[in-house]
């Protein structure tokens, strides 16, 4: 699909989507909260297309996250309609929420791909830096939500917090962005961005 047409067709389904999203959400208070780095995220893409446009992988390996955490936002992650895939795994907890940590390590990707085609370093360095900066986003967004959950309080900071009683949730996502990464970073090597994007301006 040509490169210009893709990153509109994946816009265009976006805006909606948060459109909908906003309507009667469970608690306005946490759609406030989770679609405030989503809406952020859109915003720097959308300014900066002129200025440099990713490969169609990466939009569509961004477009994800978009995608699945403007309906967290809308239901809280605990509360997604998700039943088919915990009973899948066979899990009681509801796993949107997981899924949702994995797919944002795809970023690692596009962080990864600029850095390559910008010329800032090779793509070894490069994809070290990818993997680099999603774990370090990882641990501050647990942090962020720890200090949601402890300044805003009652459902809306335990909707927000989304442990669903496990201890260990921040730890297993975080492990969960790392790994969603690592995926992301094997895509990138074997696909290799920059030199597509060295063959289609040739």
């Amino acid at each position: 699909m040509n490169r210009q047409i893709l990153p509109k067709l994946l816009a265009s389904v976006f805006v909606p989507l948060v459109v909908w999203s906003v309507i009667q959400p469970e608690s306005m208070k946490v759609w406030i909260a989770e679609m405030t780095p989503v809406l952020a995220v859109f915003i720097i893409l959308v300014v900066t297309y002129r200025r440099f446009q990713f490969t169609n992988t990466a939009y569509v390996l961004m477009s994800l996250w978009l995608y699945w955490h403007t309906v967290g936002a809308h239901f809280t992650f605990a509360l997604v309609p998700f039943d088919f895939f915990n009973d899948l795994i066979g899990s009681e907890r509801n796993q949107f929420d997981r899924v949702g940590h994995y797919v944002i390590g795809f970023y690692a990707f596009p962080i990864a791909e600029w850095l390559v085609r910008r010329q800032y370093c090779g793509a070894g360095l490069a994809a070290a830096c990818g993997l680099a900066f999603m774990m370090s986003i990882a641990c501050g967004y647990e942090i962020v939500e720890w200090l949601f959950a402890v300044m805003e309080g009652g459902d809306a900071g335990i909707e927000f917090l989304g442990a669903q009683g496990d201890v260990w949730d921040a730890q297993k996502d975080m492990l969960a962005d790392t790994l969603g990464a690592v995926t992301s970073l094997i895509l990138f090597w074997i696909m290799r961005p920059d030199r597509v994007a060295v063959r289609n301006a040739a």
